[in-house]
C-alpha cells in the first residue's frame, strides 16, 4: 500500500463517518479497502462498552472470507461480576492493555512463538500467523459512562505475517476509523437513551429536533393509565431487595404488551404506567389498546404462575382507558423538560384508572372510548353504570370487559397450556 492509497482510505472513512453510517458498515468498507490496497488483513474485531440498560457493550466483526453467516455485531453482558464472562475478560489481550497502559500488543503466531494468551493457541490451530491488538483511549471529557476506549484486534494468515510497514499503516489508519466508529456509537447511544427514558415516539421527535420549551402538538389519542393492585402493602411486607425486581417483572409485562400492540409509553410513575395509542383511525387506536390489555393480562397471568412457584409476591394490574384531545410535547422549566401529554383527558384517564379499585373491576373504559370503538369491539364491553370522577364536572357512564369474554379467553389459554404440557 502506498501513501496515496493510505490517504484515500483515511479520507473515505472520515467522510463516511460524517454521513451517519453504522459501525458494521464502516468496518466492512474500511477492511475491504485495506485488502484491495494489498494489506493482508483476514480478521478484525472491534469492541466498545456502551450505555445500555441490558448490554455492557458490543463487538463488531469482519472476516475476509465471510459468506454471510457471520453475525457482524455481538452484544455482551456485564463483565464486572464473577462468572465465565468476567474470567474470559481478565485473560484477554484487551484487559492486559488496559492494565499495563500500553497502546498496542503484537504476537507472531506459529510453532515456537510465545503463546501467553489463550487466543493465540486457538488462532495457531486455525492457521493464523500474526496478531495485533490496539487500544484507543478517550480523554476523561470524551468518555460516556463505561465507554472510555476502543479495543481492536487485527489478524492475518499471510505466510510472513504482517510486515513492519503493514503494522505501521494499521496503527495509523485505525485512528480515523475509531473516530468514525465513535461518532456512530454516540448517535446510537443517544437514540437508545432517549427512547429508553422518553419512549420510542417521544425519543424520535426529540432527536429530530423537537426540543423547544412549550412547543407541543394538539393530538387525538387513546390514553392508557395502569397501576398495580396492593403495591403499597407489598412494599411494606416484602423484603426490601425484592421490590425492584418485583417492579421490573411487572413493568416488563405491561410495557412489552403496549409496545407490541403499537402504543408508546410516556411515563412510569412508581408502579403506574401512562401510555398513548395513535393510529390513523381512532377506532384502530381503541383496538390496539384492547389488544395491549389482552396481552398484558396473559403475561401477568404467566408471570404470577412463575413467581408463585418461587414463593415470591404477586399482584395484578388495573387499567383505565380513555380517548381525547391532548397537548403532546415539551413541558417544564428552562432547566428540566418533560416530553409528555397534558390536558383534561389525561386527568380523566387517571381518575378512571383509580376508580377500578372502588368498583372492583380490573378494566374501566370511558364512554368516549366506547363510542369510538368499532362495533365488534363494543360487543366485548358492558356498562357498569354512571360514576362521578373527581375533578370532572359531570358523571359519565363507564364500561368494562364482558366477563363472559374473559372466561372464554381464560379457557382458551388453559386449553393451550394443557396441549403444550402433553406435547
Amino acid at each position: 500500500m502506498d501513501t496515496a492509497q493510505a490517504s484515500s482510505i483515511a479520507r473515505w472513512v472520515t467522510e463516511t463517518g460524517l454521513t451517519g453510517t453504522t459501525e458494521p458498515e464502516l468496518l466492512r468498507g474500511f477492511c475491504d479497502r485495506l485488502v484491495a490496497a494489498g494489506l493482508p488483513v483476514g480478521r478484525v474485531n472491534i469492541l466498545i462498552d456502551t450505555l445500555h440498560p441490558i448490554h455492557e457493550g458490543r463487538v463488531f466483526r469482519w472476516r475476509r472470507d465471510d459468506q454471510g453467516d457471520l453475525a457482524p455485531v455481538i452484544e455482551y453482558g456485564r463483565t464486572n461480576v464473577e462468572g465465565e464472562a468476567a474470567d474470559n475478560w481478565r485473560r484477554s489481550t484487551y484487559y492486559h492493555l488496559l492494565r499495563c497502559g500500553d497502546d498496542f500488543l503484537r504476537r507472531r503466531i506459529g510453532n515456537g512463538e510465545v503463546e501467553d494468551f489463550s487466543i493465540l493457541t486457538d488462532l495457531r490451530a486455525e492457521g493464523q500467523t500474526d496478531y495485533l491488538a490496539l487500544i484507543h483511549r478517550f480523554a476523561a471529557e470524551g468518555a460516556i459512562g463505561e465507554m472510555d476506549c476502543f479495543y481492536s484486534s487485527w489478524i492475518t494468515d499471510a505466510a510472513g505475517g504482517f510486515s513492519d510497514e503493514d503494522m505501521a499503516l494499521l496503527r495509523e489508519l485505525a485512528s480515523p476509523l475509531m473516530l468514525a466508529m465513535k461518532c456512530a456509537s454516540l448517535a446510537r447511544i443517544a437514540k437508545t437513551l432517549v427512547e429508553t427514558y422518553l419512549g420510542r415516539d417521544a425519543g424520535r421527535l426529540v432527536l429530530n429536533g423537537q426540543i423547544a420549551r412549550g412547543v407541543t402538538d394538539r393530538i387525538q389519542a387513546v390514553l392508557w393509565f395502569s397501576d398495580l393492585h396492593g403495591f403499597t402493602h407489598i412494599t411494606e411486607t416484602a423484603d426490601p431487595e425484592q421490590i425492584i425486581p418485583f417492579l421490573n417483572d411487572y413493568a416488563e409485562a405491561i410495557i412489552s404488551s403496549i409496545y407490541e400492540a403499537g402504543g408508546d409509553v410516556l411515563k412510569l410513575i412508581g408502579d403506574g404506567t401512562l401510555a398513548i395509542f395513535r393510529c390513523e383511525d381512532a377506532a384502530e387506536s381503541c383496538r390496539a389498546a384492547l389488544k395491549a390489555e389482552q396481552l398484558m393480562r396473559s403475561r401477568v397471568r404467566a408471570l404470577n404462575e412463575q413467581r408463585l412457584s418461587c414463593n415470591q409476591p404477586v399482584t395484578s394490574a388495573y387499567l383505565g382507558l380513555h380517548i381525547g384531545e391532548v397537548f403532546y410535547g415539551n413541558i417544564g422549566s428552562q432547566d428540566r423538560l418533560d416530553f409528555t401529554v397534558v390536558g383534561p383527558a389525561v386527568n380523566e384517564v387517571s381518575r378512571i384508572g383509580a376508580l377500578c379499585r372502588s368498583v372492583e373491576r380490573d378494566v374501566l373504559v370511558s364512554s368516549a372510548f366506547h363510542a369510538t370503538a368499532s362495533p365488534g369491539d363494543r360487543e366485548c364491553l358492558v356498562s357498569v353504570g354512571r360514576y362521578a370522577l373527581r375533578g370532572v364536572a359531570r358523571p359519565q357512564e363507564l364500561f368494562t370487559l364482558d366477563p363472559s369474554t374473559l372466561e372464554e379467553e381464560a379457557d382458551a389459554s388453559a386449553s393451550a397450556s394443557d396441549t403444550k404440557s402433553h406435547c
